[in-house]
């Protein structure tokens, strides 16, 4: 995944505005996104993704270094998916990506602004295992089913 370079901005950038420049270079390679996902253990994934294939991707967005140096639980994001990436806006200190704590040989980095993103190390592919892949992809699914569901029909989960 590689896209064009990205727009520069003076405005500070915000989660927001890096998952959509994130989420729109995604899209462009045909690998539907949704925000905010819950997974098993309690964690969150910022964005998770899903491609063509089926593989599963899973970005965490960073736009300070303190929240950066202070998440010590994202390697649990890599048992629910297949590659991991690292997104931040455009400026961010990229030194510590590349220090062993950050896995650089496994975590891809992609560098974004409100409106494009591009990929400046690709993330390795770990294929889950098949139960687990299954498991992520119907919660996937029907997450971003009661989304849609719930932008047709706010009241609809008050009728059942």
């Amino acid at each position: 995944m590689t896209s064009p370079a990205v727009l520069s901005s003076d405005a500070p950038l915000v989660a927001s505005d890096v998952a959509r420049g994130v989420t729109r270079m995604l899209l462009r390679h045909d690998i539907a996104t949704i925000a905010e996902v819950p997974l098993d253990g309690g964690r969150r994934a910022d964005l998770m993704a899903l491609d063509s294939r089926g593989n599963i991707v899973i970005v965490e967005i960073k736009v300070s270094r303190a929240d950066l140096l202070g998440d010590a639980k994202w390697t649990d994001y890599l048992a629910h998916c297949d590659r991991f990436f690292w997104a931040v806006p455009q400026g961010f200190d990229l030194r510590p990506f590349e220090q062993e704590g950050f896995l650089p040989a496994r975590a891809g980095l992609i560098v974004a602004d409100r409106y494009d993103a591009a990929v400046v190390r690709e993330a390795a592919t770990v294929p889950l295992a098949s139960a687990t892949r299954k498991k992520c992809t119907l919660a996937f699914a029907r997450r971003a089913a009661r989304r849609v569901t719930h932008l047709l029909d706010p009241e609809a989960e008050q009728v059942f």
